[in-house]
C-alpha cells in the first residue's frame, strides 16, 4: 500500500476514534505505532476494532462505532470479523478490559459471549476500575 494511502487511512481512523471517544482521542501516529507493534486493525466508515494476538490468545485493544451508527450491529460485526481472523492463527481465547462505568459496552460483550473473569483496580487514568472479560472460541 502506498505510504500516502496508509497515512490517509490512519488519519480517517483517528478522526473516527475522536468521534467515538472525544474525551481521549488517539492520533494517527498512535494507530500507526499499534500497527507497527503487531496489532491488527479492521475498520469501516462507521466502526473499527484493534486487537493483538499473542500465541493462542487475542486481546481486544479498542473497538468503536460512530455515535450516529450505534445500535446497528456494527460492533457485533467487528467482533465477529475479529473472531474469524484470530481463529485462523490458532487463538482459543479473547480477552479485553472495559470500564466498570461503561454499561453499554459491558452489555455488548456479554451479548457476544464474553464473561467477567476479574477486575483491575484503578486501571484507567481517571481512577476507574476495569472489568477483565474473556471469551473462549
Amino acid at each position: 500500500m502506498p505510504k500516502k494511502t496508509k497515512i490517509k487511512m490512519l488519519n480517517k481512523l483517528a478522526e473516527l476514534h475522536k468521534l467515538c471517544f472525544p474525551h481521549r482521542p488517539w492520533s494517527a501516529d498512535e494507530f500507526g505505532e499499534l500497527k507497527k507493534s503487531g496489532c491488527e486493525i479492521v475498520a469501516s466508515e462507521n466502526g473499527f476494532i484493534v486487537w493483538r494476538n499473542v500465541l493462542d490468545e487475542s486481546e481486544i485493544i479498542t473497538i468503536g462505532v460512530h455515535p450516529d451508527a450505534r445500535g446497528a450491529g456494527i460492533a457485533i460485526a467487528m467482533i465477529g470479523i475479529m473472531e474469524n481472523e484470530v481463529k485462523k492463527v490458532g487463538a482459543t481465547k479473547i480477552f479485553l478490559e472495559v470500564s466498570t462505568e461503561n454499561t453499554p459496552a459491558i452489555k455488548l460483550y456479554e451479548k457476544c459471549g464474553f464473561v467477567q473473569i476479574g477486575k483491575r483496580k484503578n486501571y484507567y487514568s481517571d481512577g476507574t476500575d476495569a472489568i477483565l472479560m474473556q471469551k473462549e472460541i
